[in-house]
């Protein structure tokens, strides 16, 4: 059977396409025109010649990049980081969306938890009492300030609590008819059924440690913790680049090198790691956001 199509819809499906590919132009163009201009020469970055192509193409920023230990000390920082914080975020999200997901007969205490977790979303503690606590636990300049802070996301806790509610009851029933208890459940049924919501999670996850910046200049005085975020942020603010430190390898790089090659080729190096993961979580991105965003 031949489906008639409506000039409308063809005018919507060209109106849709169009937006698309600028929206996704949008994205493509400033990574391609940031690492064309890691791969150009410093006459052509300072002269603004560079587009979407390299000019006088060259390695120099890369090779910089390299014999500096700072950046790639930062960058080991941010993948520990990275492992860690995902790796608690999961776990606690997990542990807090599954009794949230329950009935109030199930469990009694469940509005109480709910408002209190949703009152924590609109108002936070404050920049200075904030501070103030960590200070007290001993955390600044220590590794852990970048984790414990930000180990529990509501706003994913209730992503996932929808996204269990939507599962099979029949499923859990059975389980526990089987003899399964509440933690078998979780850990051998909710779970595994739950990939799609928890592949989109660990994506937010791993990119919001990934790209956490603002934590590690607060909380760290030492810059030799400084995580790749705060490591590139301190970059770009500061002008001056120091050249105490530096090795004479080191400063016949920079003599041929502009600020605006050495920064494009660490902004490069930095979405590599998303570039990479992204893809093999797509399949479950969508699935896992809209199922857990609306709920029933």
């Amino acid at each position: 059977m031949k489906v008639r199509r409506s000039t409308g819809f063809y005018v919507y499906q060209v109106f849709n396409t169009i937006v698309l590919a600028l929206m996704a132009l949008s994205c493509i163009l400033p990574i391609l025109h940031v690492f064309a201009m890691s791969l150009s020469s410093s006459n052509a970055a300072m002269a603004g010649r560079v587009g979407f192509v390299p000019l006088e193409f060259t390695f120099t920023a890369y090779e910089y990049l390299i014999s500096k230990k700072d950046f790639f000390h930062s960058v080991g920082i941010s993948l520990v980081r990275v492992l860690v914080g995902t790796l608690f975020n999961m776990v606690i999200i997990a542990l807090t969306a599954y009794p949230l997901s329950r009935s109030t007969i199930q469990f009694r205490a469940r509005t109480a938890y709910m408002a209190y977790f949703a009152v924590t979303m609109f108002i936070g503690g404050g920049l200075i009492p904030t501070y103030m606590v960590i200070k007290n636990l001993h955390l600044l300049d220590s590794f852990w300030v970048l984790i414990l802070p930000s180990a529990m996301s509501i706003w994913n806790v209730i992503i996932m609590m929808n996204f269990i509610k939507g599962l099979p009851r029949a499923i859990e029933e059975a389980a526990f008819v089987d003899g399964a208890n509440h933690w078998q459940t979780l850990v051998k049924i909710i779970l595994p059924m739950s990939k799609p919501s928890l592949a989109s999670l660990f994506l937010f996850s791993m990119i919001g440690h990934w790209n956490a910046w603002f934590d590690g200049m607060f909380y760290m005085n030492n810059p030799n913790n400084y995580p790749m975020a705060t490591y590139l942020a301190t970059q770009v603010i500061n002008n001056n680049q120091s050249m105490t430190n530096m090795t004479p390898e080191q400063l016949a790089l920079l003599s041929s090198l502009s600020e605006k090659t050495v920064r494009s080729a660490q902004m490069f190096i930095a979405i590599i790691p998303i570039l990479i993961v992204y893809p093999f979580l797509q399949k479950f991105f969508v699935k896992g956001i809209t199922v857990g965003s609306v709920k029933e």
